[in-house]
């Protein structure tokens, strides 16, 4: 009896090769058919599973975003259950950094579909901010926090400064695919600026 597909995987199968594709060659050489190839399917596979081209660019943004999500967590979660609200936010702003090639498709290809989005009607008409949304609001949240324990400023705007933060970091990520700096340089900026924000230990006064 032949085995079932499993359409969930199916689907993620093919938003991986749409990212290898957009990772490799750019957004613009996305079609139904090179990303048929590049999974190992039928483009009829494809069609079967996205209708259009854009039904498929969507998915592919939405898996990213996810996966995204899933680093960030763990990276958080690398920081220990007693990490402070600082190093909860320098997790954040570190994924944003093209450290490794998963990171460095993710940048690309994200900034691509940002392009994509403000001339796209389509992809215009989508929830594209939601994500970016959701992050500078946890980054607040942790921000506030470090402030109501004492370990950043008492005058410290957490919703500004996660904006700033953010923009930074994304701007910082996008100099390291450019070779401007490296992504050790890019980390020591932000990390930089994440301590001018936490209040001196007293013990080491």
């Amino acid at each position: 009896m032949p085995k079932l597909a499993d359409h969930g995987e199916r689907r993620a199968q093919i938003a991986e090769a749409l990212l290898r594709i957009a990772g490799s060659k750019g957004l613009h050489a996305v079609t139904m058919r090179s990303v048929a190839a590049e999974a190992g399917f039928a483009v009829a596979v494809v069609q079967y599973y996205f209708e259009s081209k854009e039904k498929l660019l969507l998915f592919a943004l939405q898996h990213l975003a996810h996966r995204l999500a899933e680093r960030v967590r763990a990276r958080v979660g690398a920081a220990g259950p007693g990490a402070g609200g600082l190093r909860a936010v320098e997790a954040v702003l570190t994924e944003a950094v093209p450290a490794d090639e998963e990171s460095r498709i993710f940048h690309l290809v994200y900034t691509a579909y940002a392009v994509l989005s403000v001339t796209d009607p389509a992809l215009a008409a989508q929830p594209f901010l939601d994500a970016p949304d959701r992050m500078q609001a946890f980054v607040a949240d942790r921000l506030c926090e470090a402030r109501d324990t004492g370990e950043a400023a008492a005058n410290l705007d957490p919703e500004i400064e996660a904006a700033g933060l953010l923009a930074m970091s994304a701007g910082l990520g996008t100099s390291v695919l450019l070779g401007q700096r490296t992504a050790d340089q890019a980390l020591h900026i932000l990390r930089h600026h994440l301590a001018r924000l936490a209040v001196p230990d007293a013990s080491r006064r």
